[in-house]
């Protein structure tokens, strides 16, 4: 079975001329904002911010999970310290990497995002945020993971060498984002965000094939990324001194699929003068793929404990969408750790965007 697996992975990784690669998901993208809009580097009460997020996919039905992990650290600095509202700029930097055990292959990226704040008032109610991405991507595959016809000694299993003629095993690419965000804050204690953001720009050819174009076999249809636009909208607001509302909404389109991210988490303080809080929340998944029908791929449920800066967040995706190798039981799960530097609002301590 792990055989089949990994023939059916290479099969997809070099051959189907219908594949399109896909892109690095996460249901708390929030944990690493900088790789859902590089306009959100340095976009947040504070000096400095980190986080990581770790998504275990699978784990039910595959014998080795889909593992993605990310983090990233961005820093804020204000252009002119003598003005109490000051525009600012925001640098970033996040790594990303994706792996399936069974064949080895692996996405690893590194980017280094920066933003420029603009204060569009005296008081600090309106910000607008330009900001920029560029990455570099490397994609790698384990041969000696992956078995084929020609291997098959005809007794005992796949002992023989093959005669395949592939490709090298590792190739690197670059890679470019742009964003917008804009920010109102009409008090201390609450804050709105919406935005927007244009990934793959140059909308690279992600083919170990294109790569290496010495190898001879053909290669019927670039196996690029399509550009990836994404909307964003949040929001932080008081219920009452113990509640506070965080809705977010994503949705992001990339060639023939949408993906939309809603729902709410709510903050409640654990009394007046302590700096434990708990976070609870959910939201849905609704999807479209390239068969042009939207269905609900996931509901999601959330966790946090805060603690001073820090929050622990863990989530739990229960898929609701067909797919034939998954069976009843397909779910992931994220663990998430945020930690905001510097931060001085008393009233609410949120390290996330």
């Amino acid at each position: 079975m792990r055989n089949l697996f990994s023939l059916v992975i290479f099969a997809a990784l070099f051959i189907c001329t219908d594949l399109i690669a896909q892109d690095k998901h996460f249901t708390q993208y929030f944990a690493v904002p900088t790789l859902t809009n590089p306009a959100l580097a340095g976009a947040f009460q504070g000096r400095y911010r980190m986080g990581i997020v770790r998504r275990d996919q699978w784990r039910q039905t595959l014998e080795t999970p889909y593992v993605t992990f990310a983090g990233g650290v961005d820093v804020r600095f204000n252009t002119n310290h003598k003005k109490v509202v000051s525009d600012a700029v925001g640098v970033g930097l996040s790594f990303f990497n994706d792996k399936v055990d069974d064949s080895g292959f692996r996405t690893t990226q590194m980017a280094l995002a920066g933003a420029y704040h603009k204060a569009l008032d005296d008081s600090g109610v309106h910000y607008l945020t330009i900001g920029g991405q560029m990455a570099i991507n490397q994609r790698s595959v384990n041969y000696e993971n992956l078995t084929f016809e020609d291997q098959y000694n005809g007794t005992s299993g796949y002992t023989l060498p093959t005669g395949e003629d592939l490709p090298e095993n590792n190739f690197s690419f670059f890679d470019m984002a742009l964003g917008v965000n804009y920010t109102f804050s009409p008090s201390h204690r609450t804050t709105f965000y919406i935005g927007g953001a244009m990934h793959h720009l140059l909308e690279p050819n992600v083919s170990f094939l294109a790569a290496n174009p010495d190898t001879e076999v053909a290669i019927p249809t670039p196996n690029k990324l399509y550009r990836k636009y994404t909307g964003l909208f949040a929001a932080r607001f008081p219920i009452n001194d113990q509640l506070f509302l965080i809705p977010r909404a994503l949705i992001q389109i990339q060639g023939p699929h949408v993906e939309i991210n809603a729902g709410s988490n709510v903050r409640i303080a654990m009394g007046d003068y302590t700096p434990f809080a708990l976070h609870v929340g959910g939201w849905a998944r609704p999807v479209k793929n390239a068969d042009n029908s939207f269905t609900l791929d996931a509901v999601v449920a959330m966790v946090g404990i805060e603690f001073d800066n820090l929050l622990f967040g863990f989530s739990y995706d229960l898929n609701m969408g067909d797919l034939s190798i998954g069976g009843p039981n397909r779910s992931s799960f994220e663990l998430s750790v945020a930690y905001l530097g510097n931060f001085e609002n008393e009233e609410i301590l949120c390290p996330k965007f």
